[in-house]
């Protein structure tokens, strides 16, 4: 290294002179400035080696199934850290036959007193000692228990979370607390000025009425006090079983993440015993179709000096297809073009000014304060909706503009605003999967539903073949589709249901004329 820098004190010399470098530039003070070529290698300075992939297999998804069914997937990924978890094939369109609002009550009683574990403080210090952090997320088809800790710590963290799930002592303490939490949280989605959770589950509801995914999330009011361990012992016997459980990690070797789950998974008799439960329900999700009003006044939910103005909120959905579908693919790419969002937003192409709900609507039409475009999709079924928000006295005009949107999806889609749509589909979906948690979600909700993973490249591969021809036909299947529709606010001027399904039936999406005799 001492020659080396000798080298570039003197100046350009020999080697560097053959390179095509001109000497006699110089510093302020005088002395000699070094040209040093970056394509010539410095005398003295040992030869770099890169890192490179030994093979491909070492970087993909391995999965391996245990005697009992369970699924242990790993990714690699360098670094100190790793994420660990466990994803149960069960959440709240699996509640038809018990009381709903088990998977919300799971949700908050995750990670509490364990066979092991006194309380959940106990728990949170052992993590401490790894550096962990911990979570629990139910959805309406998984619930995830997780752990981001130090690699090293991977024994502790197996056998935490193999007892959070199958040792959880469910007090009578703990059970009330979440009742609190609860009644709480429910409390607060009612009060709280962005609606999207609340029209998200009014769309879901209006589209698979009273069956799987259209099945609440959230546990009603008035079962919060039904709700006890006898009932959640219940339900935990008939899901929470091995062959519907997948161990995802990432960040570590998967020959020890096997070794943890021989260990802690592999023949662990639960805290509810190994009776067989009710019958597990498969259904199918039933696309319905209808509407789901709730008139409320939205004049106070946001006081103070600078309040938001008094808004109706209208989302229009119609079915899509599930994720196992080759559409799946084409109806992202759609989502990505509709895009949109508030009608204040700072930032270029990368926030979506060029997606087709902001040129064509939020642009044109200064009052209307929202429309974003929302791709839910499950393993048996999906739906594609718009969100849009508006002074109460524009509620049919607003309704009529999003039908029109609707209709326009099947026109000529642009060759330019198609490769926006799919690059930047593409760049979102290479940026999540940057994050460590992204990639264990990403890889246990894959193999929890298709025993396999598609890794990054394949899905930008799939992106990049969408044609407009594609787009085309997913949307002409979609229109014939009865559409579902959430209304919340002041719904004096909401059009009816039937003049919402014709204007989605016509050629340009207007609404039926209404004819008054007196205004």
């Amino acid at each position: 290294m001492a020659a080396a820098m000798a080298w570039l004190r003197r100046g350009a010399c020999g080697p560097a002179r053959r390179c095509g470098l001109a000497a006699g530039r110089s510093y302020s003070g005088g002395g000699a400035y070094p040209s040093v070529s970056l394509t010539c290698p410095l005398p003295g300075v040992p030869k770099a080696v890169f890192a490179a992939a030994e093979s491909r297999e070492r970087f993909e998804t391995r999965v391996t199934v245990l005697e009992n069914g369970l699924r242990v997937a790993s990714q690699n990924k360098f670094g100190q850290f790793c994420t660990v978890g466990i994803l149960v094939n069960s959440g709240s369109r699996h509640e038809a036959k018990y009381l709903s609002g088990i998977s919300h009550f799971l949700e908050k009683l995750a990670f509490s007193s364990t066979a092991q574990f006194g309380s959940k403080d106990e728990i949170l210090l052992t993590l401490e000692k790894h550096g962990g952090i911990c979570d629990c997320q139910a959805s309406r088809d998984t619930i995830m228990y997780a752990v981001s800790a130090d690699a090293r710590g991977l024994d502790t963290v197996v056998n935490l979370l193999a007892d959070v799930t199958l040792q959880p002592r469910l007090s009578d303490e703990e059970i009330e607390m979440t009742r609190m939490a609860i009644r709480f949280e429910l409390e607060d989605l009612n009060m709280r000025p962005d609606p999207e959770p609340l029209l998200t589950e009014m769309i879901h509801a209006a589209a698979f009425r009273d069956n799987t995914v259209g099945l609440n999330r959230f546990c009603p009011v008035e079962n919060t006090d039904k709700i006890d361990r006898d009932v959640l012992h219940s339900y935990l016997s008939s899901y929470y079983t091995p062959d519907r459980m997948v161990l995802a990690g990432v960040g570590i070797e998967h020959e020890h993440l096997v070794e943890c789950a021989r260990k802690y998974l592999l023949g662990v008799e639960p805290v509810w015993g190994s009776g067989q439960g009710r019958a597990v329900d498969r259904s199918v999700a039933q696309y319905t179709g209808g509407i789901i009003k709730v008139e409320k006044d939205m004049s106070d939910v946001s006081l103070g000096p600078t309040p938001i103005p008094e808004l109706t909120h209208i989302m229009i959905g119609l079915e899509s297809c599930s994720f196992l579908e080759d559409d799946f693919i084409p109806f992202a790419v759609l989502n990505m073009m509709m895009g949109g969002g508030g009608s204040f937003s700072a930032g270029g192409p990368g926030k979506g000014m060029f997606t087709r709900l902001y040129l064509n609507v939020l642009n044109r039409h200064h009052w209307m304060y929202n429309a974003t475009s929302y791709h839910h999709s499950y393993e048996d079924t999906g739906l594609l909706c718009i969100h849009a928000s508006a002074d109460p006295k524009q509620v049919r005009e607003m309704v009529e503009i999003i039908t029109r949107e609707f209709i326009l999806m099947a026109g000529t889609v642009g060759e330019v605003e198609l490769e926006r749509a799919k690059t930047q589909l593409k760049s979102m979906l290479m940026m999540n999967l940057e994050s460590r948690p992204v990639i264990f979600e990403d890889v246990g909700r894959q193999v929890l539903a298709t025993n396999t993973r598609k890794l990054p490249h394949e899905l930008c591969a799939l992106i990049s073949q969408v044609k407009p021809t594609d787009i085309k036909r997913v949307v002409t299947k979609m229109l014939h589709k009865k559409p579902a529709v959430a209304a919340l606010g002041d719904l004096t001027d909401l059009p009816t249901y039937e003049h919402i399904q014709a204007a989605l039936s016509s050629k340009d999406g207007r609404l039926p004329r209404l004819y008054r005799l007196f205004r």
